[in-house]
């Protein structure tokens, strides 16, 4: 995803300038053995280093949970000691069971998926529990975002902190905001946008002053998101940084081969 986006910022590689790349999306196998996405990169093709993650949370079922929103959100209440009652199609027999589960880790596998915080806030406000294909969920509460909520400039600031050099998104603050109902889901679902916005502005800000960067790129299924996206390209454009919008290669899946490609001819070039 990373090196798929870095193709579209210009003359990153003859400056020799270090990119920051976001790529946000569903799941995918990290390094480390987790579901990853919720990352930052920062460099360039065959030099990434990941310099900045979200909160991890156990997901109960696993795969199911792209399917069945409620998973995540009934993840993100036990992660913050909330309790989560509303699971769908089971009896209250079968939800002791699922935490009891998830308590003991199985078939529960760790994640920072962004796309999965969206499928557990389109759950929590009541926008989708469970999907007939993925990506449902962060597609009706994108829907939610009407011009008539409230002012872009409200949002939850999500805590930000060193975990051995990985700076990690705390999305905590989020979830008792989702669950108040005397907010309008339209209210709710832009809270959860803005908010996400001004985090990868707060990213951006701490890298910028730690290593320079200037040139910000995003990569990922989550950045289809029109809301989201917009969002922070006025936030970040205007703070002074250069950001590489794509605009040739897909942002989703239909990009990853583009990026493995270009993760070869670096590599290659750099050994030759």
């Amino acid at each position: 995803h990373a090196s798929a986006a870095y193709y579209e910022c210009g003359d990153a590689d003859l400056a020799e300038q270090p990119v920051l790349v976001f790529t946000w999306d569903g799941v995918g196998y990290g390094e480390d053995g987790t579901l990853w996405g919720g990352e930052a990169f920062l460099g360039k093709p065959g030099e990434w280093q990941r310099v900045a993650s979200m909160r991890p949370f156990k997901l109960p079922g696993g795969n199911k949970a792209g399917r069945q929103p409620w998973r995540s959100a009934a993840a993100l209440c036990w992660e913050t000691g909330l309790d989560y009652e509303d699971i769908a199609e089971t009896d209250s027999i079968q939800s002791s069971m699922l935490k009891q589960a998830w308590q003991r880790e199985i078939n529960t596998p760790g994640t920072t998926a962004v796309g999965r915080l969206f499928d557990a806030a389109a759950a929590l406000i009541g926008a989708c529990k469970t999907a007939s294909y993925e990506g449902q969920g962060p597609m009706q509460l994108e829907a939610l975002c009407h011009s008539d909520g409230i002012p872009s400039s409200d949002y939850l600031e999500l805590d930000l902190e060193y975990d051995d050099k990985l700076l990690i998104s705390d999305w905590k603050s989020l979830i008792p905001v989702m669950l108040d109902s005397t907010l309008s889901t339209t209210d709710r679902a832009l809270l959860f946008h803005h908010s996400l916005a001004h985090n990868i502005l707060r990213q951006a800000n701490v890298f910028r002053d730690r290593y320079g960067v200037s040139m910000v790129g995003f990569s990922g299924g989550v950045f289809q998101n029109r809301v989201l996206t917009e969002k922070v390209i006025a936030l970040l454009v205007d703070e002074g940084f250069e950001v590489c919008v794509p605009e040739l290669i897909p942002v989703n899946d239909a990009g990853i081969s583009f990026g493995q490609v270009m993760e070869y001819g670096f590599k290659y070039k750099t050994e030759k």
